[in-house]
């Protein structure tokens, strides 16, 4: 029977990755010490350099929006519309 996987959570990672970066102890000593493999560890190492400068970047202050944000903006355009034409319709009834 499988193993379930095992899902770590970010700050593991960064704390796992930063241990590599700072070659606090050869990458077998660190997946020993955390209980992952050491390939595993090579990547969130690689992860961690690669995303490291989004640290330092300004934040877009709004420019960006998300998939679900900009679900969530056409429905409430779509919901404004539809309550715009029903309060019309409901005028002529006054």
């Amino acid at each position: 029977m499988k193993k379930p996987r095992r899902n770590y959570s970010p700050s593991f990672k960064a704390k796992v990755a930063l241990e590599a970066v700072r070659e606090q102890g050869t990458a077998a000593e660190i997946s020993r010490r955390h209980k992952v493999h050491v390939n595993q560890v090579y990547k969130w190492k690689q992860e961690l350099l690669a995303n490291m400068t989004r640290a330092f970047e300004p934040s877009a202050g709004g420019g960006e929006t998300t998939d679900r944000e900009e679900e969530l903006l056409k429905k409430i355009g779509e919901l404004t519309v539809e309550r715009d034409f029903l309060s019309r319709g409901l005028d002529r009834f006054r």
